[in-house]
């Protein structure tokens, strides 16, 4: 079996460009996991909070709010510094 037409078609460029693609799957995946951790993290501790002491609920939501948005935000890092990546 003669396999030189499937060698001459595996390029440097496809490998990179398959590499590229393979890295932003992997660091969007592992970013949206820690996002995904972090967030149960603050609402589990938010109801317990909130179980423990009623009264502070108002208090607390703000800060549930706060923790959730940044916990978010670095989500949307690795996502975006992951396309910056395969791009350039």
């Amino acid at each position: 079996m003669d396999l030189s037409p499937v060698v001459a078609a595996i390029s440097d460029e496809g490998i990179e460009s398959a590499g590229k693609a393979i890295a932003l799957g992997v660091g969007a995946g592992l970013g949206s996991i820690g996002a995904g951790i972090g967030i149960g993290i603050i609402f589990g501790k938010e109801i317990e909070s909130v179980a423990r002491q009623p009264e502070m609920k108002d208090e607390l939501q703000s800060i549930r709010w706060l923790g959730f948005a940044l916990t978010e935000a670095v989500a949307f890092y690795t996502f975006i510094f992951g396309l910056i990546a395969f791009f350039l």
